[in-house]
């Protein structure tokens, strides 16, 4: 009886474990986390040709681009990032999958990506850059919204953060391949001289983004969005995202650095 019973327990935990990790599935779904991914890795990709021109004097070649593609595995960005939505509870993931399964949050990911494609090209960024300027100069009224889903989100000092924590784990690469020496305080200095610089560029870029991002929603739409930020499942899935993709980008930043470094030792040999 206690084995059958056992049997019983090991089937409802497994039916339980496969229903939430269904529901990650599901929200990493709606939220287009795929797609947001290999827009990252082609990003990436970019990066790497401009260090290759300017760390390794183009000189990187074959060894270089195979180095840089195993950096950029989609798959194993995607399970770092996965592993954070992973750790909100499933009553949330379902809260979630509620929200951005809906009319409005399909939208609203749709706009986003669009968005998020569009600043990769940098004339539609400058434009979308100086609009932000303009509005900010000539309408601020028009900003609320924004400024509430930034400020809901605290989505500068959480990119600020990220930002300089990847540069601090790509000067550790370039420290631990050998190309460098640096006492680690030194490395941490470096990174924060760059404090100022990050936090304007961040404004700058995510403000231009969420008005690019946002132009075709209305108020009441807008205002679903941010009452959905503000309750725990819309607070705990933005957590998840960025210690995902901060997890995910430094990881990638000290991997890189390190191949930077291998490969500016190798052709000093």
């Amino acid at each position: 009886m206690v084995r059958f019973f056992g049997s019983l327990f090991a089937i409802f935990m497994s039916a339980t474990v496969a229903n939430a990790q269904a529901q990650v599935t599901l929200t990493m779904d709606h939220l287009k986390l795929s797609e947001l991914i290999n827009i990252v890795r082609t990003e990436g990709l970019e990066y790497a040709a401009t260090l290759n021109t300017k760390m390794l004097n183009g000189q990187g070649g074959a060894v270089w681009e195979d180095q840089i593609d195993a950096i950029y595995d989609t798959q194993l960005m995607s399970e770092v990032v996965r592993k954070e939505i992973a750790t909100i509870p499933e009553n949330q993931l379902r809260q979630i999958n509620q929200f951005y399964g809906s009319n409005l949050g399909a939208k609203i990911i749709d706009l986003e990506m669009a968005a998020r494609n569009a600043m990769t090209d940098n004339d539609i960024k400058n434009i979308a850059e100086d609009n932000y300027q303009i509005a900010l100069a000539q309408d601020p009224q028009s900003l609320l919204q924004v400024n509430a889903i930034v400020r809901e989100g605290d989505l500068i000092e959480r990119n600020v953060t990220a930002a300089l924590t990847s540069n601090y784990r790509f000067y550790l690469g370039l420290v631990d391949g050998g190309s460098f020496d640096a006492s680690e305080q030194e490395v941490i200095e470096q990174t924060w001289e760059q404090e100022d610089e990050i936090r304007f560029d961040t404004v700058k870029w995510m403000m231009a983004y969420l008005l690019l991002s946002y132009q075709s929603l209305d108020e009441a739409e807008m205002i679903e969005l941010i009452n959905f930020m503000k309750t725990r499942a819309g607070r705990a899935l933005n957590a998840a995202i960025f210690e995902g993709f901060g997890a995910m980008y430094g990881d990638i930043s000290y991997t890189l650095g390190r191949a930077v470094a291998l490969n500016m030792v190798a052709s000093d040999l």
